[in-house]
């Protein structure tokens, strides 16, 4: 399934977490690294406007899709993929992280939500080294020399591989660089799937999401936040729309 951006077509080009799987436990067992993104309609509007944010997301070696939006609009093109929210990927990364021996950095959030993330990962996930954990200050740029000091000391703390949550575009533009600067770590964006583990944020009960209406629940827990960014993202859907029906077409014989 592939997406027009301001720099370029992102194509998300791993189907289901099988893929994933496979995909990830390939590059471990070659000891060499990735950046993995999940994509979903906020990013898409994003990925419109923002040329730094797009050529980053170029760079990501995998890309799933985390939003329903996302896997209807596959199915509207006739290249159905599965819904991986970034959130789910994180225990499932840690345990092929753990079965191939791999350490695992955490980044992203506060100190406290870092610890109590780590904490919670090794109980679950036997035999999971937690080896860095870094909380950037307010402000952190990824484009800077702070970031540059964070992949540094991802690189030095021999974990392979790295959970971002700093939030778009922030965490996609790290891993990005991080693929020139730590070649041998594995960067998965996972947003808010450390404050999860945390505790320190709550995600929306089972029964919503399973009727696909997480993003309502979140909008009315926090309005004035999110209210705005999903009536932009309802405003580029006819047009994604359009698109997926023309790729339908496209692939047609």
């Amino acid at each position: 399934m592939k997406f027009q951006t301001v720099a370029g077509e992102v194509t998300v080009n791993l189907a289901d977490l099988a893929a994933l799987q496979d995909a990830v436990n390939a590059r471990f067992s070659a000891s060499r690294g990735f950046a993995l993104a999940t994509i979903n309609l906020d990013h898409l509007v994003k990925l419109r406007k923002d040329h730094g944010f797009a050529t980053a997301y170029l760079a990501q070696d995998f890309v799933v899709a985390d939003g329903n939006p996302v896997v209807w609009l596959s199915r509207i093109a006739k290249q159905p993929v599965t819904l991986l929210p970034g959130s789910e990927l994180v225990v499932p990364l840690a345990l092929m992280a753990a079965q191939a021996g791999v350490s695992v950095a955490l980044v992203g959030s506060t100190q406290q939500a870092l610890d109590a993330a780590g904490d919670a990962l090794e109980a679950e996930v036997g035999g999971l080294n937690v080896v860095c954990k870094i909380a950037p200050p307010l402000g952190f740029d990824p484009t800077g020399d702070g970031a540059a000091e964070v992949l540094a000391q991802i690189n030095a703390s021999g974990a392979g591989l790295a959970f971002l949550a700093l939030g778009a575009p922030k965490q996609e533009m790290l891993a990005a660089r991080g693929r020139e600067l730590a070649p041998s770590v594995g960067f998965a964006s996972i947003g808010a799937g450390l404050d999860f583990l945390a505790g320190t944020q709550k995600r929306a009960p089972k029964w919503v999401q399973a009727i696909a209406m997480e993003w309502l629940w979140r909008m009315l827990s926090s309005p004035a936040r999110l209210v705005g960014r999903y009536a932009r993202c309802f405003a580029i859907l006819p047009a994604l729309v359009r698109e997926a029906r023309a790729l339908r077409k496209r692939a047609q014989p």
